[in-house]
């Protein structure tokens, strides 16, 4: 289902944080990157999407329908968002972690094709060798990758993820990125994920958002955003757009002098 935003208007008693927000028609098969420096409002806008915090203007849609003021436990049905902290629970193992995300949307009676969908998407994000680990045994950047499954097993309409590879190494970072693609183009949700790494956006995503103090200030094409003066102006540093041998966009970033 597409998902549009106009005019979203939110924040935290009187601080707005978010201010006249829009994004256009995001259809369904997308992997948006939502960019931009500390303190933007990039969390602020994946929380009022999904129901957790109230937005005090403005109107947001999936699939044509306005689910602004939706009821949060009915919204989750349909939008799932991963935060950046991530809370473990000592006595769950992984496995019954994941079925513990699904089954909060679709009733607690277990059927066998619920176990089926938790192994499927531990297989898919390559984690079925953490699946009998309990979860206070995970390293940081193993339960990062489990808080992925969890909303990844929910098959949502549109799939928020904050900052989802900010404990990850290098080769895990590329690993999740890639299956996340994969699972954008295999069952067509939306995906929106909050990335520092510009280099991975520029990689993976198929369009990027840039936010700076609450407000849009461009979005398209990664090539198109990633060019502009105002990616070095955001985030206070000088930037040249490359291509690598392989034909990879490339941002290099430097300190200004």
């Amino acid at each position: 289902m597409t998902l549009n935003v106009k005019n979203l208007v939110a924040g935290y008693g009187s601080r707005m944080i978010l201010n006249d927000v829009s994004i256009p028609d995001i259809k369904p098969g997308a992997f948006v990157g939502l960019i931009g420096p500390n303190a933007s409002g990039k969390s602020t806008l994946f929380k009022t999407l999904s129901g957790l915090v109230p937005a005090k203007a403005g109107t947001v849609f999936l699939g044509g329908e306005d689910i602004t003021h939706m009821r949060r436990q009915v919204r989750a049905k349909r939008i799932a968002y991963m935060p950046q902290a991530f809370g473990c629970n000592a006595i769950l193992s992984v496995f019954e972690s994941v079925l513990l995300a699904l089954k909060q949307t679709t009733g607690w009676r277990v059927k066998s094709d619920n176990l089926d969908q938790v192994s499927d998407t531990l297989a898919v994000l390559k984690l079925g060798h953490l699946a009998d680990r309990g979860i206070a045994d995970l390293s940081g950047g193993q339960a990062q990758m489990v808080a992925v499954a969890q909303t990844l097993v929910r098959q949502p309409d549109v799939i928020l993820l904050d900052e989802p590879t900010s404990a990850l190494d290098l080769h895990h970072q590329l690993s999740i990125m890639a299956s996340v693609k994969n699972e954008t183009k295999l069952r067509k949700p939306v995906v929106m994920a909050a990335l520092h790494d510009l280099n991975l956006a520029a990689k993976f995503c198929d369009r990027l958002v840039l936010l700076r103090d609450g407000r849009i200030l461009a979005d398209g094409a990664p090539e198109d955003i990633l060019a502009l003066s105002e990616i070095g102006e955001t985030y206070g540093v000088a930037t040249d757009l490359e291509y690598t041998k392989r034909g990879d966009l490339y941002v290099d970033a430097r300190l200004r002098a």
